[in-house]
């Protein structure tokens, strides 16, 4: 089986899709400008997303006490939430023993989280899961 390394990566291809489309090549090209972020649900230890900071995003996160990153896309900041309402508080953030990786600890101000949603319910970010045999997307919500 093959994955799909350099597949064209825009929402309308990789967010509804059951096709496994891995961008391995995201980080390559700004590695010496941003630490990956794992945001996780201070209540329930959800895992909510994974997104960028430079320097100038953690210090506006501390700032602001809300999850603030660096959008690789559009080489900007990115005030998560700022557009579809769905903001979080940060409570935490938690450095691993390399320091090139963080994790927010945060609070969903509503009851949102991803910009994605199925049947008008804001999705999780992670929102679908992987078959280990046919490597095929399925949604991780159904039983």
């Amino acid at each position: 089986m093959e994955i799909f390394l350099d597949a064209p990566h825009n929402a309308a291809t990789i967010e509804g899709t059951s096709e496994l489309r891995l961008n391995f090549c995201k980080i390559k090209s700004i590695a010496c400008e941003v630490l990956p972020v794992a945001v996780q649900n201070a209540d329930t230890g959800e895992v909510i997303l994974i997104a960028y900071a430079n320097e100038r995003a953690l210090l506006e996160s501390i700032r602001l006490r809300k999850a603030v990153f660096w959008s690789t896309s559009r080489n900007e900041l990115w005030h998560k939430g700022k557009e579809s309402g769905n903001t979080f508080t940060l409570r935490e953030i938690y450095v691993n023993c390399e320091q090139n990786s963080l994790v927010y600890k945060v609070s969903p101000d509503r009851n949102g989280i991803c910009h994605t949603s199925t049947d008008g319910k804001a999705n999780d970010c992670f929102y679908r899961k992987l078959d280990f045999k046919t490597l095929a997307l399925a949604d991780a919500r159904k039983k």
